[in-house]
């Protein structure tokens, strides 16, 4: 059992070794967007594609019943039959025709049709479930939009994530330099073992913020690879920065326009709308009469080898007199369905200008706490370099340094939270304007 201790810290280290090794994926924004969007990437996008699938054969199943339709069939049987239940008892004379008949033998090799010359219920019904596909291609576009804001905020927060890893690090190397500048100026005597520990302090604070940095960057990289449907163990380097760059803000009422003219949603609504009126009609159109042909084809006899043809051809004219209340039902749901529909596209276009109204006020806050911060860094940074040099100089204690360095601290922090959040809102203002390609942007 000792002997296979070392072998198995040796094995371990090796794939230790290995995996640190592991080259990185370059991963940019757009490239993270794509890989979710692949057929194969986030759930969303791939139960929008299997509804339209599913769309497509309920659209294919409604055509059936406008197109002929043809069977073939081969039966052989054998039957006797008792005449005198038919009221056949036939007597001549010196002969009685028997009343009991058979065993007789038939074989029947058959084709039928039947082909819809006149359904407009069903014509309706077909076109229904069209507008009904049609409604479903454009609910995976959406999926498409709404996958991609998904991924796009993921990755900016990730990158938020490690900006806030480079942040914390910074600041602890700030706090260590200034933990050195506190033990120097007790050993030129101008510095006292309070401004060390106030020091120390300092460096154990920032080193405990370094660690939840750090935690926090890996749950944002986790849920940035679950959100593009890749394995959670990928190596990837994000390899677009948290930058800030100023958004050009729309006008509302331009920008309201511009989400119910291009939001897939919106037009998958109307189209379902659509929908629910032509099943409305096709409910409606159960009163008239339909016109179907049929005929056969086919050869009979008692003998496989001695069969004749025959043939059946015909209309059939069907004309509906009453059914039990049926139809009045049928059309009394449907006319409900077409209203609730209607109800739900003026909730959506409700619900689409408030995202839009939404979005472009929090774009609108975002930028304003964007510029704030990035001054307040600046500041910060000045003062803490006024501060340090007022305490190397011996006109201000530890404290001053320790406070310019905190607020230093928490502009960096603050920094990379607005720009995050501007770059979340831009995306926001994206998906709510129904356009996936401003989300690079």
């Amino acid at each position: 059992m000792n002997r296979r201790i070392p072998a198995l810290i040796v094995g371990l280290s090796v794939a230790l070794c290995a995996q640190e090794s592991q080259p990185k994926m370059a991963l940019s924004l757009g490239k993270s967007i794509e890989i979710a969007l692949a057929p194969d990437g986030n759930a969303k996008v791939q139960l929008a594609a299997e509804a339209v699938r599913q769309a497509q054969a309920r659209k294919a199943e409604a055509l059936s019943a406008l197109l002929p339709n043809v069977d073939a069939s081969w039966s052989a049987r054998s039957f006797t039959e008792n005449l005198a239940t038919f009221g056949l008892q036939i007597q001549v004379p010196y002969f009685t025709i028997p009343t009991f008949v058979g065993p007789v033998d038939v074989y029947d090799l058959r084709a039928s049709g039947t082909q819809t010359v006149f359904n407009l219920s069903a014509i309706r019904q077909f076109q229904a479930a069209g507008a009904q596909a049609s409604a479903s291609k454009l609910d995976t576009e959406q999926a498409r939009v709404q996958t991609a804001a998904l991924v796009g905020k993921a990755y900016v927060n990730a990158t938020r994530a490690e900006n806030g890893v480079a942040t914390a690090m910074a600041n602890v190397e700030l706090a260590e330099r200034l933990l050195r500048l506190a033990q120097s100026q007790k050993d030129a005597g101008t510095g006292t073992g309070l401004d060390i520990t106030r020091a120390q302090v300092q460096v154990s604070g920032e080193k405990q913020h370094l660690i939840a940095a750090k935690e926090d960057r890996e749950t944002a990289r986790l849920n940035l690879l679950r959100a593009m449907n890749v394995p959670l163990d990928l190596a990837v380097e994000l390899t677009d920065p948290l930058n800030y760059t100023p958004a050009d803000i729309p006008e509302p009422a331009k920008a309201i326009q511009t989400a119910l003219s291009n939001r897939p949603d919106l037009k998958a609504q109307a189209g379902r709308e659509r929908s629910a009126k032509l099943s409305y009609n096709s409910a409606a159109a159960e009163r008239l009469p339909t016109v179907s042909a049929f005929g056969d084809y086919g050869i009979i006899g008692v003998e496989l080898d001695a069969q004749r043809p025959t043939r059946t051809v015909g209309v059939n004219v069907k004309i509906p007199i009453f059914d039990g209340g049926r139809r009045d039902a049928m059309r009394a749901e449907a006319s409900s369905q077409l209203r609730s529909e209607a109800i739900r596209s003026h909730d959506l276009s409700k619900q689409a200008e408030l995202e839009v109204r939404t979005a472009i006020e929090a774009l609108r806050s975002a930028e304003d706490q964007a510029r704030v911060s990035l001054e307040s860094l600046t500041l910060s940074t000045k003062e803490l370099e006024q501060a340090e040099r007022r305490y190397r100089s011996g006109v201000a204690n530890s404290v001053e340094v320790t406070d310019a360095q905190t607020r230093l601290a928490r502009a960096r922090e603050n920094k990379d939270t607005a720009v995050y959040r501007q770059r979340a809102a831009r995306i926001d203002l994206a998906a709510a304007l129904g356009d996936r390609n401003l989300i690079t942007q």
